[in-house]
């Protein structure tokens, strides 16, 4: 067993101790990785607007550049690092609390009709679709509870994705992906009481999209957006 592997089987990520976290083992290497840069992220383990030094990384992780670089590349894409030219990586600012009023007040115009929209068109097909997104937020696969709670958050923007998808409107789309709210709002807060409520809140959504019913399904999308606000809302930092 190489030096790596032997490594890897042996420890568990603690974000909860001072010691450096390691990768879980598990299918994949890179995604053993992303899970705990994500985690770090998610948990304000990684500070908002700190430099990520991919050798330091190297070291913590008993890994090769490869997937670190690999993994950062998926977390810039979901809004969690950015990359600045000649400085590299680092973890991204945590907006205002008026930037995340203004994403609120954007989602709430924009997911209840794209709930709307998408219930009105969803066919026999897309079933199986949606049976996997649900399913994987509610049993997450990961054994520390910060892993698995940033598992959740990628589920939830994947959740709120497809909806977005299949309301036809590509627009929609395009701009609640350049938002990243999922991403940002759950490193607000760390607590079991988010993913729990949230399930809930997604169950009447995905309710009323199967049964076809429009203004169900936009009034249970604003149902879940309001909660969400109010649950988030005490963690907000003042501008």
């Amino acid at each position: 067993m190489s030096t790596v592997d032997s490594k890897l089987s042996k420890l568990l990520v603690n974000l909860d101790h001072d010691a450096s976290p390691s990768v879980i083992r598990r299918a994949s290497l890179g995604d053993e990785v992303y899970e705990s840069l994500l985690s770090q992220l998610i948990s304000l383990k990684i500070a908002p607007g700190s430099r990520i030094a991919i050798d330091a990384l190297v070291r913590d992780l008993g890994v090769s550049q490869t997937p670190i670089r690999a993994a950062l590349i998926r977390l810039e894409n979901e809004g969690l690092v950015v990359k600045t030219h000649n400085i590299g990586y680092s973890a991204s600012p945590m907006p205002s609390q008026r930037r995340f009023s203004q994403i609120y007040e954007m989602r709430l115009l924009l997911e209840p009709h794209a709930a709307f929209m998408a219930a009105r068109g969803l066919q026999a097909r897309d079933d199986a679709e949606l049976d996997a997104i649900v399913a994987g937020m509610e049993r997450p696969d990961a054994d520390d509870a910060k892993v698995a709670y940033g598992k959740f958050a990628v589920q939830d923007a994947e959740f709120h994705h497809w909806i977005a998808r299949h309301s036809g409107n590509d627009l929609i789309v395009e701009t609640l992906a350049r938002l990243h709210s999922h991403m940002h709002l759950f490193r607000l807060r760390f607590h079991a009481q988010v993913t729990q409520e949230a399930i809930h809140e997604h169950a009447l959504i995905v309710e009323a999209l199967r049964s076809g019913h429009a203004e169900q399904a936009h009034d249970a999308m604003r149902h879940h957006l309001e909660c969400s606000r109010q649950r988030m809302a005490p963690f907000f930092q003042p501008d």
